[in-house]
């Protein structure tokens, strides 16, 4: 389970050192900051030519456009729903149990549970600190009673040859959907990929990265991250406390790539490719005499987006098409009621594609098909088993009243493969189908940064 760990420690170091360099570049290739900090208004859209590679690759990949150190911009983003499992009903896909929780605490199918709840009140601050570091921070209120720090994180402005550091807790630039909040998801739930593989908010960690943003005529961007490694679904870590082996962080990294080729005015797309290696999955508590995992994990996986602008009214006849491929491996010795059981190696993936369409102004359409499971080697009670794949499928309408609000309806149907029976025996359970019904609200108030692409 070890003979990655060398080698990862090594190649953690380097990263967090060259993180630590470009930091020092920045300092002395910036401006002293002589005068009060000002705001760096992002560039308006145009269809001038291309600044050349030399001036795109300066730029930073990632600034805050808005607000000030004594003046940040603040923002409050209102998400509500009402849910209802009207016929049938769905646990976790079979081979995605593993002690999996909905968020929490929360008993929540798949983060939506019948009746109302207020699902997250985002509170967001940022600010362009001076002219070396913009800074980002949000809290979340989850439900009533629940608090969690979402993000909270600076990037550098001023890097030379486009590097670009961002550290603190944020959640991964791996793939597309991870590094987005809800509010700006197009249906009202994380595709199923994205919650089994990693985690409840994906892969969300404290660390560091660094992007370079390459002189090229297209938009290309690598990067790479250290992470302290504490996601559910790929980096879990319990530590002494439960029965395992110390391990000190960070635990996870991660690599990412992303090209934006040039296809005109009304066409633009984004495709990427991503990796990581987590040197210690540990799941459960073998002191405690439960089902339990120690080992290691890797993952790697595909996305690509592609975006039409009709040039209609308000969104009418605009596409978007988008979706994502993810591939996970855990190797580990699995422990039952706190012994030792076997050692195997558990082989999943799982992909989502969905398209939006602007129906009419203010109005989009939306479909989604999921497969979860596609190779689903799972830890069964005594041996690795083969399960059948979990899909999915959801279609939904959202309406804008303006750029700050949005009603969305949406309808899902769940058709998941039964799981693998962890101390109840030998062999499948049987499959589970599942029709629901949500309707979500979301309001954002104040000022709010543009998304990123």
């Amino acid at each position: 389970m070890s003979r990655y760990h060398a080698q990862w420690r090594r190649s953690a170091l380097l990263a967090t050192g060259l993180g630590g360099a470009a930091l020092l570049l920045g300092s002395a290739h910036a401006q002293s900051p002589t005068d009060e900090p000002t705001v760096e208004q992002g560039p308006e859209p145009t269809v001038s030519a291309d600044p050349g590679p030399m001036q795109r690759a300066t730029a930073s990949s990632e600034q805050i456009g808005a607000g000030t150190l004594m003046n940040p911009s603040i923002s409050v983003i209102l998400d509500g729903v009402y849910g209802n499992e009207f016929s049938g009903h769905v646990d976790d896909p079979g081979g995605f149990g593993m002690g999996h929780s909905h968020g929490h605490g929360h008993d929540h199918a798949h983060g939506i549970e019948d009746g109302f709840q207020l699902r997250e009140t985002e509170i967001a601050f940022e600010a362009s600190v001076d002219p070396y570091f913009d800074a980002f921070a949000m809290l979340v209120i989850e439900g009533t009673d629940h608090i969690d720090l979402e993000e909270a994180y600076f990037t550098t402005r001023s890097l030379p040859w486009g590097l670009q550091v961002k550290a603190g807790r944020f959640l991964s630039d791996i793939g597309y959907i991870n590094s987005q909040h809800p509010h700006e998801w197009d249906f009202v739930d994380r595709p199923l990929v994205s919650e089994h593989l990693f985690g409840d908010h994906g892969i969300q960690e404290t660390g560091v990265q660094l992007n370079w943003l390459a002189p090229t005529r297209t938009y290309l961007k690598f990067g790479v991250e250290t992470l302290q490694g504490e996601s559910s679904g790929i980096a879990p870590y319990e530590g002494h406390d439960h029965g395992f082996d110390d391990v000190s962080g960070p635990r996870l990294g991660t690599a990412f790539a992303k090209w934006g080729p040039n296809l005109g005015y009304n066409h633009n797309a984004q495709f990427g490719a991503s990796a990581g290696y987590a040197r210690a999955f540990q799941k459960g508590d073998i002191d405690d005499d439960e089902d339990a995992w120690d080992g290691d994990s890797w993952f790697a996986g595909l996305d690509a987006i592609y975006r039409y602008d009709a040039g209609g009214y308000k969104g009418q006849g605009d596409w978007t098409v988008q979706g994502e491929y993810f591939y996970r491996n855990i190797e580990a010795d699995f422990y039952d009621d706190g012994d030792f059981e076997y050692a195997g190696t558990s082989k999943q993936d799982g992909l989502y594609l969905q398209a939006v369409y602007g129906i009419a102004p203010r109005w989009r359409t939306g479909l989604r098909a999921e497969a979860l499971g596609i190779t689903n080697d799972a830890f069964g009670h005594d041996e690795i088993e083969a399960l059948d794949t979990s899909y999915r499928y959801a279609a939904n309408v959202t309406f804008y009243p303006s750029h700050f609000s949005y009603i969305r309806a949406q309808v899902n149907y769940s058709d998941f493969a039964g799981g693998a029976g962890h101390g109840h025996g030998h062999g499948h359970d049987h499959g589970e189908d599942a029709w629901q019904a949500m309707l979500q609200y979301n309001l954002s108030l104040g000022a709010h940064g543009a998304h990123p692409f």
